[in-house]
């Protein structure tokens, strides 16, 4: 299939005809907008999101965790995150860390009680 999708997107205010015209947090939130209507029409155990939150203002930040909180209940969210806000809602974080001869080591914590 070499059809593709077109997608038409019309942030708030704004009257544009191509994604290439949208700020990154826009096209972000195109993107998760499409990204968690397929999450609801084809349920999931698991999904793994990397980074998808990286250009978001504190507003959408909060949208994006208002969604991740309601899809927890029903599937485990794997999340790559550089953001404080994202990984405070973590039930267990994973840190890689740089370790002296050049190896990297993987570091774990669970955050919350009897998750």
């Amino acid at each position: 299939l070499n059809t593709g999708i077109e997608i038409e997107a019309r942030p708030s205010g704004k009257n544009v005809k191509s994604l290439a015209l949208l700020s990154g947090g826009e096209r972000s939130l195109v993107a998760m907008a499409f990204l968690f209507a397929v999450f609801r029409s084809r349920p999931s155990p698991f999904y793994l999101m990397d980074e998808v939150e990286a250009a978001l203002d504190d507003v959408n930040l909060h949208r994006f965790l208002g969604l991740v909180d309601e899809f927890r209940d029903e599937a485990q969210l794997l999340i790559v995150s550089h953001q404080k806000r994202t990984m405070e809602k973590a039930d267990c974080l994973y840190g890689v860390t740089m370790q002296s001869g050049g190896s990297s080591k993987v570091v774990s914590e669970r955050v919350r009680a009897g998750s």
